[in-house]
Parts: structure tokens; C-alpha cells; sequence
């Protein structure tokens, strides 16, 4: 929907593709649908949600086995994000970094956007 013809929407790395996979094969889903809702100290946060079937108005990005579906309201929002999975010590998670972000909250959890 607000994509440029010939790049995708967002880019998933390795790390993060080979999760996803692994969450699609352990779900049986056909993958992952990422959105946005209001909430957080910023004021947005990122939502992940198993999906059984594609939505004809969801963006579809796919790399190595993993696939993500894009939510229609969340697309300009998600414009040239990269979706990566990382593990440390103390915690492991996707970590989202988004070129349209313009503030994020101390925690991580929560962002924000121009003019909203």
C-alpha cells in the first residue's frame, strides 16, 4: 500500500527470520502479522500476533522460511524497518529499528511518531 515498487516494506534478518520460523513451525500459523495500538509511555507500541490466514490488505514480507504480514494501518508507520531477534544474558526478543521513530521510552517498550 505504501510500499516502493521493488523494495520491501521492512527487511528481516537472519536472526530474526530464523525465529519466526521456528514460531510459524511450533504454532502451525502461516506467520506473523505486526501492527501498532496506543499505549506506553510514547505512545505507540509494536504488536505481534500469529496469523491462520493472510489478509488480502496485509503487506507480506518473506525471508528465509519466515513470514510477516503487515498490518494495513501500520504500514506507513513500518516503512523501512528492520526486524531483528536478539539474545543476551538477561533477556531475548525482536528488536525493531525504525527509521520513523522519533522518540522511544527509557524501557523500549513504547515509540513515537511525527505528528502523533
Amino acid at each position: 500500500m505504501f510500499g516502493i515498487p521493488g523494495k520491501q516494506a521492512v527487511s528481516i534478518t537472519d536472526a530474526a527470520a530464523k525465529q519466526i520460523a521456528k514460531l510459524m513451525a511450533d504454532k502451525g500459523s502461516e506467520g506473523l502479522r505486526i501492527g501498532l495500538k496506543k499505549g506506553g509511555c510514547a505512545g505507540m507500541e509494536y504488536t505481534m500476533e500469529y496469523v491462520d490466514e493472510v489478509d488480502p490488505a496485509d503487506e507480506v514480507v518473506e525471508h528465509n522460511g519466515a513470514r510477516v504480514m503487515i498490518a494495513p494501518m501500520a504500514q506507513m508507520f513500518l516503512f523501512g524497518t528492520e526486524i531483528d531477534y536478539k539474545t543476551s544474558l538477561l533477556e531475548s526478543g525482536f528488536d525493531f529499528k525504525n527509521p520513523n521513530v522519533t522518540e522511544a521510552c527509557g524501557c523500549g517498550e513504547s515509540i513515537k511518531f511525527d505528528g502523533m
